[in-house]
């Protein structure tokens, strides 16, 4: 939900809020495909396509779109819902991520999955 502190001064969602959410999103994904902990070690692209007013749902969906040996990259789509209407994708992102060990060094996974490449509909 995107609520007033959310937001700027047009009382639609503030950037930063949108990017801070994908991300994290990105990061719940990684770490579940991972197996281990995850550090976000890029942004390849965002793209804010729509402006989220106050009271709208929003819906992320992020899937792992390619596991390396250590990293993953993960795309994220945010998609604004209003009661009555249809889904808008307002939001995506491209996150890259990294496996590391305890002392936060890169470290090889050991998981994987078989709904990697799949797309946001057809992830879990």
């Amino acid at each position: 939900m995107v609520f007033p502190e959310d937001s700027n001064h047009h009382g639609t969602l503030f950037a930063g809020q949108g990017l801070q959410r994908l991300a994290r999103a990105a990061f719940i994904a990684a770490r579940q495909a991972a197996g281990c902990e995850v550090v976000m070690a890029a942004v390849t692209g965002v793209q804010f396509l729509a402006p989220v007013p106050v009271g709208r749902a929003l819906a992320l969906r992020a899937w792992v779109s390619r596991m390396g040996r250590s990293s993953l990259t993960v795309c994220v789509h945010g998609l604004a819902e209003a009661p009555g209407c249809a889904p808008d994708m307002v939001l995506q992102g491209i996150f890259e991520l990294v496996a590391v060990d305890a002392t936060g060094r890169p470290r090889a996974m050991s998981a994987t999955y078989s709904h990697l490449h799949s797309s946001p509909q057809e992830a879990p």
